[in-house]
């Protein structure tokens, strides 16, 4: 991935994402902002119990990097909902509860919290939409990425052979142990599982990723797990108590 830095606050993009000029996107780090320990520093959600004004002041900070875009948030509950935000429904749903995000608005950076699980975001540079994507061990068991994707095609015209992927830093193959995944994941999942209890969910949103009709060249992974580089991302495996980190993408 490519890091960047922006006002002293660094973040990451995808290199198939960064040479498209209609677009922003960025995953932050948790480097930069102003929250104190155990959310240090830049924790952009207000519900793991950071101070309201550190989250507010580092929100800010994002949209700064961002060019001021307006910053589009959903309460994600590791479920199947996608938030439709769209030029003939600009306002979108009433209550913004969801784990997917899909706009043809320029200007709207489409946020997804993260600590551990992935981020997805999407672009198809001929229909010009986005998507941002919340993707745990649960979101990736109910495939919320190929819901998304049939969103883009069915509500916006969009052909899964141009979307452009790109798969956040999360939980690694390293880290993502489940010792009762017996009982938690379907045994579909278990060849992403090495021998011990560990499982590639980064494999598994690829595989995805290319059954829903992206081509596999078009999808680039960051590789970068976030319970081994606590020091760049929040990690709730690694830290339990400890914020969140953002990854954002939006149409200029």
């Amino acid at each position: 991935m490519i890091l960047k830095q922006k006002n002293e606050v660094p973040f990451f993009q995808f290199p198939n994402l960064a040479k498209y000029v209609d677009i922003r996107h960025g995953v932050f780090t948790r480097n930069g902002g102003c929250s104190k320990i155990p959310y240090h520093h830049l924790n952009i959600s207000p519900g793991v119990g950071d101070e309201e004004s550190c989250v507010k002041h580092n929100r800010r900070l994002i949209s700064q990097c961002m060019e001021e875009k307006e910053l589009v948030f959903a309460n994600q509950v590791h479920g199947t909902e996608i938030l439709i935000f769209s030029k003939d429904d600009p306002a979108g749903p009433p209550v913004l509860t969801g784990d997917a995000m899909v706009t043809d608005i320029p200007g709207r950076m489409l946020v997804i919290q993260v600590a551990d699980c992935q981020a997805v975001l999407l672009y198809d540079p001929v229909q010009q939409v986005v998507a941002n994507i919340h993707s745990g061990w649960r979101g990736s068991i109910k495939n919320i990425t190929a819901r998304t994707i049939n969103v883009m095609e069915k509500r916006f015209g969009c052909e899964p052979r141009h979307i452009i992927g790109g798969i956040g830093p999360s939980l690694g193959p390293c880290c993502a142990e489940f010792v009762n995944y017996r009982k938690e994941i379907p045994e579909e999942f278990w060849k992403y599982k090495d021998k011990s209890d560990c499982f590639d969910f980064w494999a598994a949103t690829r595989d995805q990723l290319c059954e829903a009709g992206v081509s596999d060249e078009n999808i680039y992974s960051g590789g970068l797990c976030t319970r081994c580089n606590t020091n760049l991302f929040f990690s709730y495996r690694g830290e339990r108590v400890t914020g969140r980190f953002g990854a954002l993408i939006g149409l200029r």
